[in-house]
């Protein structure tokens, strides 16, 4: 019944002040046009004054009947002229005049207000009075003080300082309120019908006062009427009265902001109401309590964010700070109505006012967007907690109301562009994330592809080759809900089928829109995958790690191929085809090319070890170096095959670098057969020698391929001395044989270069020739002995001779392009 009473009352209240305003308004142009006619005849005032007149004069010159001789006469005799009373003014700011003559007057203010409170309050603790004679004693108190405020308006020692009156009134103003609080919700003398009637008097009365007395005034009423129910005691009378009655409250001072173009007051207004909320959210419980300040702070913080600029305020953030102050007490509060239907109802009704205030006015867009990002973050506070309450209903009204509203807006800017966006993402993808039990697999995907649907619509609305931020976020958002919505049609583990699908789908789209960021958004789809497949390819980074570290079974810590080619397979071959395109991955290409190519080359390197399987020792020690042989040489083809093609040249250099790195560290290093027991035989000298022929037949390889060369044809002298298992001694036998073999590939070189005339190559030639007649000289003298030696000195003898005799006659030629000089 109170409640229908204090709607009645408030519709009352609302005509009243209505009515009022326009009678204000009414008398406020009449003084306007008071104004305009004293400054139109102030030039008048500055001409020669006539002689001074008695009142007893202008009254009888006003008469129409003709004076009499005495009164003519009385009228012509002049008086002492009364000079123009000075103005009151106080001197320049500064320390002096702030503490003597301007703050005192308004702490005294205070003081009055605060001195009628706790003599009431002392009467209370003492019982001196009754609860009646206590109220009537605070009502005749600022009734007392207003009637001063006029009287020291008259008085001739104080008319001169308004800030007399000016205090004095805001004073009273605030005993009443304080008085009638005190009445109606500690003491229960007047009934809700009188106390609301009293209230609504004694606001009428403060915007007449504060129209007669200005700005001070008003400052008084409003820290008086905030202050009042913290002295009197908010809680005596529940929280229903005192929120009505700073409803009430707070819609005088808008009313007198508004009129006075008052713009630090609604703004004051505003920030002490939803201060008040906070405050009562602090210290409240219950649901019925928490209601209300929901309710009153959904009004206030959408009531005051619209009115603000009808008061003056034209900042962009302080219009908006009523609006998001109010959506962070409406989620704060959320909790304590257990998600309900009533806390999302506030918070949804203040969302849909920061879309209207943002139709109206784009200033107000921050606000609907900031309303968006809480909604989400309310959203998944509530689906974490063990009662959602109608979190789910909410959701889907949250998603009509921002989708529908910023594709029905999409027009107008990126800022309704990235609403749609969020209300028709947000929603579902947080409901989905924490809340995946609330629907079947299948329906979640439908839900997810009809936001996907209305994300592609904006970016098919939106297309265009320039780079537009609003079209990248719509392609990215669809792309997302289509990721999502796939993966709920495919079985567990299968991510990488949709991920690969959208990896198409986003690259053809940049394909056909032709604009730079588009062609950027396949990586996300393949990034994804990565990620997505990070616990196999963790234990084949580990595997890898094995293995350069001297593991010889590396195929044992594998991961499962399964697991690899499921996770991976499609996404890289989708990124990698697409690479063919130039265009395709935009900035980003280099990072894509490394990204799949070191993914395809992981996939392939766990295919190659399958057919062997080695997993024991003696599996190692019989296939080993010819796994690993044939590994290297394939990826030496390959780099081979695309440089010599001239098609990406940045992977035939990485697939070269990788082989030659393979061979270095491990068929020379790591696991030499030589040093480890492998059943290598003549496949080492064919492996080094087929690695020297790619670098021969590359430009500025041809050192490496001199050094394979060399090494190839020691292996094969190894080869012919211990046969397959290459371990073992060095005899005199295979001595000799490295120094022949030595001298052999000396005499190649030097014939080769000759015939061909490569310099490079009888440089090489007679490298080798020097170095091999060091080691005979040096080595094979002390190793070898009897016949042996003979031998090895008696061949080196008769090579160096003819090969002296022979370069010599080639030098002494007639000098052609590229040869050296004959020496003289």
């Amino acid at each position: 019944m109170n409640l229908y009473l204090f709607l009645l009352l408030a519709c009352c209240a609302a005509a009243a002040f209505a009515v009022l305003k326009r009678r204000i308004d009414h008398l406020d142009r009449d003084l306007q046009a008071m104004e305009l006619r004293l400054s139109r005849l102030q030039p008048l005032e500055e001409a020669p004054a006539p002689p001074h007149r008695t009142p007893t004069a202008i009254r009888v010159a006003a008469e129409t009947r003709a004076p009499s001789q005495t009164e003519t006469t009385e009228a012509a005799l002049p008086t002492p002229a009364e000079g123009p009373r000075p103005r009151f003014e106080l001197p320049r700011l500064s320390f002096e005049t702030l503490v003597g003559g301007r703050l005192p007057i308004w702490i005294g203010g205070v003081a009055l207000v605060l001195a009628g409170f706790f003599l009431v309050r002392y009467s209370i603790e003492q019982g001196l009075l009754g609860p009646a004679a206590r109220t009537g004693i605070a009502a005749l108190f600022g009734l007392a003080l207003i009637a001063t405020s006029e009287g020291v308006r008259r008085l001739p020692a104080t008319r001169d300082d308004a800030r007399l009156g000016q205090a004095l009134a805001g004073a009273g103003i605030a005993s009443l309120y304080g008085t009638l609080y005190m009445a109606a919700a500690l003491y229960h003398l007047i009934a809700p019908l009188p106390a609301f009637a009293a209230v609504v008097l004694v606001t009428l009365g403060a915007l007449g006062l504060s129209l007669r007395h200005g700005p001070p005034t008003a400052i008084m009423a409003l820290l008086g009427g905030f202050l009042a129910p913290l002295v009197a005691g908010f809680s005596a009378a529940g929280i229903g009265p005192l929120l009505v009655y700073l409803g009430l409250f707070v819609a005088a001072l808008f009313g007198l902001a508004v009129h006075r173009r008052w713009g630090w007051l609604a703004f004051a207004a505003s920030f002490a109401g939803l201060a008040w909320a906070q405050f009562l959210i602090a210290v409240t419980d219950g649901q019925g309590n928490l209601a209300s300040v929901g309710g009153f702070t959904m009004l206030l913080a959408g009531g005051a964010s619209a009115l603000l600029p009808a008061a003056g305020i034209r900042n962009r953030w302080l219009r908006l700070l009523p609006l998001l102050t109010g959506m962070l007490q409406l989620v704060v509060i959320a909790p304590g109505l257990d998600f309900g239907p009533l806390a999302w109802s506030f918070y949804l009704v203040l969302a849909a006012a920061a879309l209207m205030l943002a139709w109206r006015d784009p200033i107000y867009l921050p606000g609907a967007l900031a309303s968006a990002a809480l909604l989400l973050a309310l959203e998944a506070l509530a689906l974490a907690s063990a009662h959602p309450g109608a979190t789910p209903v909410a959701a889907i009204a949250a998603t009509l109301l921002f989708a529908g509203t910023g594709h029905a807006l999409w027009s107008r800017g990126r800022g309704w562009v990235t609403l749609a966006l969020i209300g028709a993402s947000g929603p579902v993808l947080v409901a989905h994330g924490l809340a995946a039990d609330l629907l079947p697999s299948a329906i979640w995907g439908v839900l997810e592809a009809l936001a996907a649907t209305a994300c592609a619509r904006l970016a098919w609305l939106l297309r265009s080759e320039a780079d537009d931020p609003a079209l990248t976020a719509a392609t990215l958002a669809a792309g997302l809900l289509a990721t999502v919505a796939l993966a709920q049609a495919v079985p567990h583990g299968w991510l990488s089928l949709p991920l690969a699908a959208v990896l198409g789908a986003l690259a053809v789209w940049a394909r056909q829109v032709r604009a730079p960021n588009l062609f950027v958004l396949p990586i996300l789809p393949l990034l994804a995958a990565l990620v997505a497949a990070a616990p196999p390819l963790l234990a084949l980074a580990d595997t890898i790690g094995r293995s350069l570290f001297g593991e010889q079974l590396p195929y044992r810590h594998l991961p499962a191929l399964a697991d690899l080619l499921r996770g991976l397979a499609l996404p890289i071959a989708a990124a990698l085809a697409f690479l063919i395109d130039p265009r395709a991955f935009g900035r980003a290409r280099h990072i894509a090319a490394l990204l799949a190519g070191t993914g395809g080359v992981l996939l392939l390197y766990t295919l190659a070890k399958q057919p062997l399987a080695l997993a024991t020792p003696e599996d190692f020690r019989d296939w080993g170096f010819i796994e690993r042989g044939l590994l290297t040489q394939v990826v030496l083809a390959a780099g081979w095959a695309l440089l010599r093609a001239g098609r990406l040249p940045v992977a035939a250099k990485a697939f070269l670098i990788l082989g030659f790195s393979r061979l270095l560290w491990f068929d020379l290093l790591l696991l030499n057969p030589v040093i480890v027991a492998q059943a290598a035989g003549p496949m080492l000298a064919l492996h080094l020698m087929l690695a020297a022929f790619w670098c021969w037949t590359l430009p500025r390889l041809r050192i490496a391929a001199a050094l394979l060369s060399i090494v190839g044809a020691l292996a094969a002298v190894r080869w012919m001395a211990h046969g397959t298992l290459l371990t073992g001694t060095i005899g005199n036998l295979e001595n000799g044989g490295y120094s022949a073999v030595l001298l052999v590939l000396a005499l190649a070189w030097l014939w080769r270069g000759i015939a061909a005339g490569r310099h490079d190559l009888r440089l090489a030639g007679l490298g080798l020739l020097t170095l091999t007649t060091f080691k005979v000289f040096l080595v094979d003298a002390a190793a070898l002995d009897g016949l042996l030696r003979i031998l090895s000195f008696l061949g080196l003898g008769v090579a160096l001779i003819a090969i002296g005799w022979a370069y010599s006659r080639f030098l002494a030629r007639p000098t052609a392009a590229g040869d050296v000089p004959p020496i003289t």
